[in-house]
């Protein structure tokens, strides 16, 4: 029983591992044995290995090693098997590459691959750089658990793994409530926990500026719930991303426009379109402006700052929503269109819009990503863009125009985490399969993963956690593991311990059904 007992007590484990048995093309890449080790938090060390590229001074890894260290024996009291077997008093971890990426930044193409061999005395972790590294780190503390006697023990293994997906995302709004940067790293923290490597930080929007720039301070100033308790600074936000960067998670910023810019207007004087009511303003305002230049010179020096501010090759432009009712009430909007041949499609001045957007994000070096109706509505795109796909009707449809215009895509239509229901709804997130549109084995290539969302009406910091966590978990699942993990009751029982794991490393994950955990959450 010891082996069963190791692979429900690594709850999720294989959540992680993109090989696992359930495969018959892949069972040699995981292979657990019902042999076991003790581990003593008095004698067992991670270290780095003999010849590894990232020494001492990779305070990446090193900050890593003190992390998991403390959530193995987080809690533990002194105790002694009842059996006297082996111990493994080392996990040894080496980078292969020369350039271990220690003071670098994960990204779209970042190798997430690793190798863990667990044997007597010593196991060994052995990944190109230290992103694989610290999804094997995860691994391997999933892997350890207490015996009868309450001893820390795992079993020998040998494991192959690496990501079904390359974009594994959770999107959070912190504009319709802002979310402290606490809440927001602990999230974070989570996201580790469970192999995301994408924070989709949806930082603005109409009800809300918190975004604090160094260029137009007034946008935050005017447009943030308060102008000093609810925004985020420079430091903020460079916190977040380097805490971010520590686990292997990339940081993309997304401001959403011509639509979702109401708080945006409050801090910009003209950027907003004037909304009339028959020949008079009716003193409301509409999406941004697009026919004045001034518009475009602001935009040109905002993405500026953005782009040095966020490290990411990407950044998200939106492009959602457009409300056209302001602009068709406009008489200068109206005038323009009449100039530009355009007649009665607004559409056709979202895409004029989009397209300047577009080439003033490109001048600054950056990559972009955009939901889905710019696509749509016919805007040209660089060859590296990446649609989102987030409409729930005709998505398989979707999934196939994109990609045979040869668009990388993620997709999150299925994974709208905001709308909550009585009962196991994560079920319904972990069967959904991406690649089953119609199309061929290249357009299927080209869909790059997806993410979880988040949105933030009815979420702030006092429900987000266990909201999102461990429904977001599914999503993990599906996007790191191979398409033949399915097995909802298997998942089931690895689920409902990897939820107790997050409970007792201090996170409030809501429960999936009637239990209890070992370790009981203890509040703030």
């Amino acid at each position: 029983m010891a082996l069963l007992r190791s692979l429900f007590l690594s709850a999720f484990l294989l959540s992680s591992i993109n090989a696992a048995r359930f495969n018959d093309l892949d069972v040699d890449k995981v292979e657990l044995s019902d042999v076991s080790f003790n581990i003593a938090s008095s004698r067992f060390q991670i270290v780095d290995a003999t010849g590894s590229s990232a020494g001492p001074s990779c305070s990446l890894l090193q900050n890593a090693y003190r992390r998991y260290y403390d959530y193995i024996f987080s809690g533990v009291k002194s105790a002694a098997s009842g059996a006297v077997s082996p111990e493994l008093t080392q996990l040894q971890v080496l980078i292969t590459s020369a350039d271990s990426e220690c003071d670098g930044f994960p990204g779209i193409t970042s190798d997430e691959s690793y190798e863990l061999t667990v044997d007597q005395p010593t196991a060994l972790l052995k990944a190109a750089n230290v992103w694989g590294a610290l999804h094997g780190l995860e691994t391997f503390s999933q892997l350890v658990y207490e015996d009868d006697f309450g001893a820390k023990t795992i079993n020998s293994a040998k494991i192959s793994d690496f990501p079904r997906f390359r974009h594994r995302g959770i999107l959070l709004d912190s504009s319709r409530h802002y979310l402290s940067t606490k809440v927001i790293l602990a999230n974070l923290e989570l996201m580790a926990m469970n192999k995301f490597n994408v924070f989709h930080w949806h930082i603005v929007d109409d009800i809300s500026f918190p975004y604090m720039s160094r260029t137009f301070p007034q946008l935050s100033k005017k447009g943030a719930y308060h102008p000093y308790t609810h925004v985020y600074t420079p430091a903020d936000v460079k916190m977040v991303i380097e805490f971010a960067r520590t686990r292997g998670i990339r940081v993309v910023p997304e401001f959403d426009t011509p639509g979702h810019t109401q708080s945006w207007g409050k801090g910009q004087t003209n950027l907003l379109t004037p909304c009339y009511s028959g020949s008079a303003p009716s003193g409301t305002f509409g999406p941004v402006n697009p026919i004045l230049n001034s518009t475009y010179d602001f935009m040109s020096q905002f993405f500026k700052e953005i782009s040095t501010v966020f490290p990411d090759a990407y950044v998200h432009l939106g492009g959602d929503e457009v409300d056209f009712t302001c602009w068709k009430s406009n008489p200068d909007i109206q005038k323009f269109m009449e100039q530009q041949g355009f007649g009665k499609d607004y559409s056709k001045l979202e895409s004029f819009y989009i397209q300047k957007l577009l080439e003033i994000v490109t001048a600054t070096k950056k990559g972009y990503m955009i939901w889905q109706e710019v696509f749509d509505n016919g805007v040209k795109l660089k060859p590296d863009t990446v649609v989102h796909v987030w409409m729930g009707n005709e998505l398989n449809e979707e999934l196939s125009k994109v990609t045979a215009a040869g668009f990388n895509t993620i997709l999150s239509a299925p994974w709208y985490l905001n709308y909550i229901s009585y009962g196991q709804d994560w079920q319904t997130y972990y069967k959904v399969e991406p690649l089953s549109f119609d199309g061929s084995e290249e357009q299927k290539k080209l869909v790059i993963g997806g993410e979880a969302c988040m949105w933030g009406e009815y979420v702030d910091g006092t429900n987000l956690t266990p909201r999102l966590w461990p429904r977001a978990s599914a999503v993990g699942e599906r996007l790191w593991s191979n398409k033949s993990v399915r097995d909802i009751g298997d998942a089931y029982a690895r689920l409902s311990l990897h939820r107790c794991r997050m409970v007792r490393r201090g996170f409030p994950a809501e429960p999936l059904f009637s239990g209890f955990c070992p370790q009981e959450y203890q509040g703030l």
